[in-house]
C-alpha cells in the first residue's frame, strides 16, 4: 500500500525539520506511531549510520534495519554492523544479498565494477532492494545535505514514483552535530574513519577523502558517478544561497499532480 496524499502531506516538511536531535527524534517518533509495520530503515553500516540507527533504537529496537551485502564490502564494515547491532540493542537486522545466479551468469570474474560500475550497483544493491521494497511504505535513510553538492537539497520527505517515501530525518544535521552526538552518546566508530574513510561503500569503490573534499568525495572517485542508485541525486540549482536550498528542498518534497 502506496503512502496516501493525505498521508504524504502529514509527514514533516519544513526545511529545517531534521536539524537538530530533538527534532529528528520528534520525527521518527511520529513517524513510527503513525504508520505502524509500514516503516523501515536502510543502512550502510558505514561512517556516519551509528547516529540514525541509535535515534532508531531508541524509538523502537524492533523496526528492520536492512543492510546490503554486496559481497564486496570491507570486513571491517561487515565486523561494524554486527558491533553496532549489538551495542543499540537492534531486534531485526535484515541482510540481503546478490542473487547467486545472477552473480554467477553477471560478474563471473568479479569485474563487473571496473568496466560498469553501474551495472555492479545493479546487480548488487538496486535489485536485491527492489525485492523487499513492496513490503514497506516508508524507507528511512542517513542522508544529509551537508555530505555533497549532489544532497544539497535534500528533502526531509521524499516521494517515490512507486509512491513509497524516503524519510531523511537527519538531512539538516551538519558535521559538527554528527561527532558530538557520536561522542555524547559513546557510539562506537566504525574503524575505517581513523583511516580517512568518511564515507565507507563497497572497497573497489571507495577511498580515503582528502583534505578539503566533501564527505562522498572517496566514492567512486574519478568518476561521474555520484550515487549508487538506491538514491537519485538532489542538488541545489545553480548559484544558488542557503535561502534558495531551502526552498528547492521544500519544493521537492511536494508530491506530484
Amino acid at each position: 500500500m502506496a503512502i496516501s496524499d493525505s498521508e504524504f502531506q502529514a509527514l514533516p516538511h519544513q526545511g529545517d525539520a531534521a536539524a537538530s536531535e530533538e527534532e529528528t527524534g520528534r520525527v521518527l517518533s511520529s513517524v513510527l506511531a503513525r504508520f505502524p509495520g509500514r516503516v523501515a530503515v536502510i543502512s550502510s553500516f558505514g561512517a556516519e549510520s551509528a547516529v540514525l540507527l541509535a535515534q532508531v533504537a531508541a524509538q523502537d529496537k524492533a523496526v528492520p534495519v536492512f543492510f546490503l551485502d554486496t559481497g564486496r564490502h570491507f570486513p571491517e564494515t561487515l565486523a561494524y554492523r554486527d558491533e553496532l547491532s549489538r551495542h543499540l540493542g537492534l531486534e531485526d537486522v535484515r541482510t540481503l544479498h546478490p542473487a547467486p545466479a545472477e552473480v554467477a551468469y553477471r560478474d563471473p570474474e568479479g569485474q563487473l565494477v571496473a568496466f560498469d560500475p553501474d551495472a555492479c550497483c545493479a546487480l548488487r544493491k538496486v535489485e536485491p532492494l527492489e525485492v523487499v521494497l513492496p513490503e514497506f511504505d516508508i524507507w528511512v535513510t542517513g542522508r544529509k545535505r551537508m555530505q555533497a553538492a549532489t544532497r544539497a537539497a535534500l528533502p526531509v520527505a521524499e516521494r517515490q514514483e512507486d509512491g513509497s517515501v524516503k524519510l531523511n530525518p537527519l538531512a539538516g544535521w551538519s558535521e559538527e552535530q554528527i561527532a558530538r552526538f557520536m561522542k555524547d552518546k559513546a557510539l562506537p566508530p566504525h574503524p575505517l574513519v581513523a583511516k580517512g574513510y568518511r564515507s565507507i561503500g563497497c572497497a573497489p569503490c571507495t577511498r580515503p577523502v582528502g583534505e578539503g573534499e566533501d564527505s562522498r568525495a572517496g566514492r567512486w572517485a574519478g568518476l561521474t558517478k555520484t550515487e549508487c542508485g538506491l538514491h537519485r541525486p538532489v542538488p541545489a540549482p545553480p548559484d544558488a544561497n542557503a535561502e534558495e536550498v531551502s526552498a528547492a528542498a521544500l519544493i521537492a518534497e511536494r508530491p506530484a499532480r
